[in-house]
């Protein structure tokens, strides 16, 4: 048996980062111990017993999952020649390290690692009868005292795909997990079966999650068990894509979140489908689901809840059910005390859409449990009968002669020759020869714009990284794209999947990816492509050049702005003359992140987060610091058809999210965090606003406007159509490096901003932190957080434009 077909193991400096404890606000860490007490003593729970519902339709055959042909996989082929760039010991480190040839003693993924195995013959992790740990695979093992490893809103960066865990050894009086994941962005699971006992009374479960800040899984089937999968326990949000559930007692176990969406999930003879009653309903602990694209067969309850009109937290189990079939289920919502919400059928039946919580349409609050009227889908972003999805290209029937390394093409990777050339010579040769482009593990210095044509394919190596350099992406008048893929005018398709993109020392002028690419068939794609700026070995950017100021004040001298005093008509901003003297001009790391223009379309993102450090990850104490990045993602595709899977932009100036002039945009669950060291200074310092990108006018917008009101919005929409929202998170944790502003909701004053002629812009499930205001149109406040109390967070389950 081949249980494991290769590992990718960290690329930098995996020890001292697996110890480091991400900056959590103290009001979050207490809601997560709170909760987390039922399960101090977990790894050891025997819970109740439960009997699986008998089938009424076929089971599917364990014993027909191909688990050992022979078919090789590329990945494993190619030559493996990766290096980790600012590793002391670069040139004896090990980056790929293939399972068969250290041995398997228990798995545990690691920073910056994957865990791969072949798609074409999908290694087994087989349990012993006798097996102890928590988990057959472990993102975080604990620690003496009950402490995870690794503090789980600092778990970034790490995948495990294409494996098959096999429980069905050990006792099924026993509690056993699949896989512990307790992680945050940047995370992923795909293409994994998980086969546990399906007798009654079983303690297996598929996954366990107790924190983090999540995420994204897909491709997921799970066999049997108590629960199929505990998809959340203290994790903030998290996008699942593609999970199917057989023979379980209860498919989805949801003891905590604040938003969470599902799509396409099937769920096949079980008791319960999704429980989201904890709590009860004096005190639920699940903020919001959103459910969509689905299939719900042979199950007593599809949905259980604590939630109706006096529930507490008032909008706690906010529930959007949305185009989900259901077959031989009685019961659909179960309400608090055993009431029926919404009766089942024991034929079939579609749901088309179905609610509750509080909704704007677009004035409210007004609370509601019942039938809704679905959101209109644009054609252009439906395929068969749902929203388009796309996992990750991994190339399984590819030969390893289709690919070429980046480092037999002569580039370095060691993060201090500069790649340039070399990369766009293998670039245009893959691309003339309808080859893939391999980024064998590195950091990749770049001086100048590095162009990605059409028809390319691009995949990496335990997040090979592009980092620009120097002086060409340093002139904040001049911005200057880091990659560029497409030119104006040009069609076709790119491919490009598990990289990272970032800047080393002052990057003024860097746009980190520009998008101009149309796709008028099958989209374009970027599959756990990321931006990470500052607070990594090699950026130049850490604790010792970058530390937080927050008692220097960064006011401009020629502002006469105060963001936390209403202000005056007169008021003029800092138009970037002088800076104040507690910025550091070496810490202004990027114009931009990512910006799809005018001519783009066509586009699918999954798993993408685009990351501006707020503190320095590879700081044995993980430390905050300060760096600045002027804009998130700015999306100003004219035709648009946009899906938007996944993804999460964090601690930019201006904005995070800006859709511009642009229609026909999927987003689900997307998260956003407003910079840390804002109003100190205000969103316009460093980066006066651009009229010609229609960067936002905060000396307009918050004339007469009290407190935080020039902090970066964090999603904002103008003149756009057809936006629709499946869950989105927009936090703002601090005022000036404090958190004691997140009670009192006066971080920031607003936060989601509509302007102009939009029109149908829909949202399931907001959910807000730290400001007073939840979503304001062209200057006036539509909803007040204070009136949308949720579990952490403030949340409005509906809410229509128009």
């Amino acid at each position: 048996m081949r249980v494991l077909q290769s590992i990718i193991v960290p690329l930098l400096l995996h020890a001292a980062a697996a110890s480091n404890v991400h900056y959590t606000p103290p009001e979050i860490e207490l809601v997560v111990a709170t909760v987390l007490k039922e399960f101090a003593h977990y790894p050891a729970y025997h819970g109740p017993t439960g009997t699986a519902t008998a089938a009424t339709t076929a089971k599917p055959s364990w014993s027909a999952i191909p688990t050992n042909a022979t078919t090789s996989y590329w990945f494993e082929d190619i030559k493996h020649q990766g290096v980790a760039a600012f590793n002391p010991n670069i040139a004896s480190y090990q980056v790929f390290r293939n399972v068969r040839d250290f041995g398997a003693k228990g798995v545990v993924d690691f920073y910056e690692t994957q865990l791969l195995g072949n798609p074409n013959s999908l290694p087994v992790l087989r349990a012993t009868p006798n097996f102890t740990g928590f988990g057959l695979i472990d993102g975080s093992q604990y620690q003496a005292g009950g402490v995870l490893g690794f503090g789980a809103t600092n778990t970034f960066l790490r995948q495990v795909r294409n494996f098959i865990l096999d429980m069905t050894s050990i006792p099924s009086t026993s509690a056993a997990t699949g896989i512990h994941w307790p992680t945050a962005q940047a995370t992923s699971l795909q293409n994994i079966i998980i086969k546990m006992s399906d007798a009654p009374g079983t303690q297996h479960q598929g996954i366990f999650i107790e924190s983090g800040s999540a995420g994204f899984m897909n491709d997921l089937i799970f066999y049997g068990g108590l629960t199929g999968a505990v998809v959340s326990f203290g994790n903030q949000q998290y996008t699942m894509r593609n999970l199917s559930f057989y023979n379980a007692v209860t498919a989805i176990n949801q003891l905590f979140d604040w938003g969470w969406t599902y799509k396409s999930i099937m769920i096949n003879n079980c008791t319960v489908g999704l429980d989201m009653s904890q709590g009860g309903r004096s005190a639920q602990s699940v903020g919001s689901v959103t459910f969509f694209d689905s299939s719900i067969s042979n199950v007593q309850i599809a949905f259980n809840t604590s939630h109706d009109a006096t529930s507490l937290p008032p909008t706690a189990g906010s529930l959007i059910i949305e185009n989900v079939i259901i077959n031989n289920v009685p019961i659909v919502v179960r309400g608090p005390g055993n009431t029926t919400a919404l009766v089942g059928t024991t034929g079939t039946s579609t749901i088309a859409g179905w609610g509750q919580g509080h909704s704007y349409t677009p004035n409210g609050p007004v609370e509601f449990e019942g039938p809704i009227t679905a959101f209109h889908r644009p054609a252009s972003l439906v395929r068969d009968s749902g929203f388009y999805e796309r996992s990750k290209p991994q190339y399984a029937t590819t030969p390893v002669s289709q690919f070429l390394s980046t480092r037999s093409a002569g580039a370095k990777g060691d993060g201090v020759t500069d790649d340039t050339a070399a990369l766009q010579r293998v670039i245009y040769t893959a691309a003339s020869t309808n080859k893939i482009v391999f980024f064998d593990a590195g950091t990749y210095r770049i001086t100048s714009t590095l162009f990605i044509p059409r028809n390319s394919k691009l995949v990496g190596e335990s997040y090979s990284r592009i980092m620009s350099s120097g002086a060409f992406f340093n002139n904040m008048k001049r911005p200057q794209p880091v990659v560029q893929v497409g030119r104006n005018g040009e069609s076709g398709t790119v491919e490009w999947s598990d990289m990272i993109v970032s800047t080393q020392g002052a990057q003024a002028g860097a746009t980190l990816i520009e998008w101009n690419l149309s796709s008028p068939g099958t989209p374009s794609g970027m599959w756990d492509v990321h931006t990470r700026i500052g607070g990594f070995a090699g950026s130049q950017q850490q604790l010792a050049q970058c530390p937080k100021t927050p008692t220097n004040s960064t006011t401009a001298t020629n502002s006469t702005m105060s963001t936390n005093s209403t202000m005056s008509t007169n008021s003029t901003m800092s138009t970037n003359s002088s800076l104040p003297a507690a910025i550091n001009p070496a810490c202004i790391a990027a114009y931009m992140s990512m910006h799809v223009t005018k001519q783009a379309s066509n586009l699918y993102l999954e798993n993408c987060w685009l990351w501006t450090a707020d503190h320095d990850l590879d700081d044995p104490t993980s430390t905050q610091i300060t760096i600045y990045t002027g804009r998130g993602l700015y999306i100003e595709s004219k035709e648009g058809t946009i899906w938007l899977w996944g993804t999460a932009v964090e601690h930019h100036a201006l904005y995070q999210y800006q859709l511009d002039k642009t229609q026909n945009l999927f987003m689900g669950q997307v998260q956003t965090e407003t910079a840390y060291y804002q109003p100190n200074p205000n969103a316009t310092i460093p980066f006066p606003p651009v009229a010609s990108i229609n960067d936002p006018d905060f000396v307009k917008s918050c004339v007469g406007v009290a407190g935080n009101c020039a902090d970066g919005w964090g999603l904002r929409i103008l003149d756009s159509q057809n936006i629709l929202v499946y869950g989105i998170g927009l936090y703002s944790f601090f005022n000036n490096y404090n958190t004691s502003c997140i009670a009192g909701l006066t971080c920031q004053v607003r936060i989601f901003d509509i302007e102009g002629s939009s029109n149908n812009i829909n949202v399931y499930n907001l959910n807000t932190v730290g400001t007073a205001s939840m979503i304001d149109r062209n200057g006036q406040s539509l909803a007040k957080a204070a009136d949308n109390v949720n579990v952490f967070p403030n949340n409005i389950a509906l809410f229509r434009s128009d």
